[in-house]
């Protein structure tokens, strides 16, 4: 859908999902303003679209005049701010909570007609877990300054940058066991960046998705079991998958969350007590009329790094 002229501001627009959606929106003629903390590293996005102009910007989301600036003049805006454990000033509260009620009540004072808020399945005010719960906060924020904003709750969102399958892949090179917290019967739904992204690109694009929330999954429903296997055949290789149990996972958590970019939080262990799918009632791609591709697809062409011989395994020995 042309967009020639109009102004859409992106934050978080250098992450995982924002440069999927950035390529969308530029080529759809957008200029698309990327509000980020370093828009010197966020300089490559400068080559995902052929239409539009992209102008990353620094913005910090804890800073009201900051976000007024980013949203000045803008048609439309994105949030896609988020963290997946804390770390630093980094904290889900100001992130998820905080930030988003500030960019919410910033666009409706710029006049932004579209609002889209990226949060996750799962967010709940009242978890136990501070992710989950913070990410609740959030969208409460969000309705309560922008009620017609839309929300999209994905799963686990996976490709060749995700956090998910590069981080076990990464540690079956040399672990002889893989861990499966809670036994591994906890179900996700993964789903394609690419697909979140056109979600996303969608409801920018649809005013009839105002005020409505989508939680976004793939085709089909794994255990944790099922996608540990799943990427060791990918990888073409053999592991052993160790269950632990949920307090004993927790206590590892407590000890690992307190190295840097700590590999496990007792935060991410409490998430996995909950399965990560799309809710029976919830709108879903289907009613977006996108169709979501299958991970099966997609994994081999990022993972087969880590194959024997691959070129992760050639970095390694080098």
């Amino acid at each position: 859908m042309a967009a020639f002229g109009k102004r859409i501001t992106v934050f978080g627009g250098s992450g995982f999902i924002g440069r999927y959606l950035i390529r969308r929106l530029a080529n759809d003629g957008w200029v698309v303003r990327v509000a980020v903390r370093d828009p010197v590293a966020a300089a490559f996005l400068k080559t995902c679209g052929s239409l539009g102009q992209i102008v990353p910007m620094r913005c910090n989301v804890r800073d009201d005049a900051l976000v007024a600036a980013a949203v000045q003049g803008a048609d439309a805006v994105v949030n896609l701010v988020g963290i997946l454990a804390e770390s630093g000033r980094q904290r889900f509260e100001a992130l998820h909570a905080q930030a988003a009620g500030r960019i919410a009540r910033a666009a409706k004072a710029a006049g932004a007609s579209t609002l889209v808020h990226v949060s996750a399945i799962g967010a709940d005010p009242n978890s136990a877990a501070r992710y989950a719960r913070s990410k609740g906060a959030g969208e409460a924020a969000v309705r309560s300054e922008f009620p017609a904003a839309t929300i999209i709750r994905p799963s686990i969102v996976v490709g060749p940058e995700d956090e998910f399958f590069n981080r076990f892949a990464s540690l079956a090179q040399f672990l002889p066991a893989l861990p499966l917290i809670g036994g591994g019967r906890t179900r996700f739904q993964p789903v394609y960046v690419g697909d979140v992204a056109e979600a996303i690109h969608h409801a920018v694009n649809d005013t009839a998705t105002a005020g409505k929330t989508y939680e976004l999954g793939g085709p089909r429903v794994y255990t944790f079991r099922e996608l540990m296997q799943l990427m060791l055949q990918v990888i073409g290789r053999r592991r052993l998958l160790v269950p632990v149990p949920f307090a004993l996972a927790e206590l590892q958590g407590l000890i690992l969350q307190l190295l840097p970019n700590a590999p496990l939080t007792r935060d991410q262990v409490k998430m996995l007590r909950y399965d990560n799918i799309v809710g029976t009632s919830a709108a879903s791609f289907a009613d977006l009329g996108l169709q979501p591709q299958a991970i099966e697809a997609i994994l081999p062409a990022y993972l087969e790094i880590y194959r024997p011989g691959g070129r992760f395994a050639a970095n390694r020995v080098a």
